[in-house]
């Protein structure tokens, strides 16, 4: 068990120990719940990323077959030749 220390703000600091178990990063948010019983339950918040796989598909139409190979390859190097 840890011992945090409460500042004269009200505010307490989580070591990394902590966070890293909670799996929680800078930016990321924390749930506290209060028990009946006096305790405290913290936990994790469920992150939204917003990183690169957030996009994959977006774009598809479900209508619309997907590019070959050989189509993407004519549509980039028309677009290098500036004809797009």
């Amino acid at each position: 068990m840890q011992t945090l220390t409460v500042t004269s703000k009200g505010q307490i600091t989580v070591r990394k120990e902590v966070l890293k178990h909670l799996g929680v990063r800078p930016g990321d948010k924390i749930l506290l719940d209060l028990a009946p019983d006096g305790n405290v339950v913290l936990k994790a918040a469920p992150q939204k990323r917003h990183g690169i796989e957030v996009i994959f598909g977006i774009l598809h139409d479900p209508n619309q077959a997907p590019l070959t190979i050989e189509e993407m390859n004519r549509v980039i190097a028309d677009g290098w030749a500036g004809k797009r």
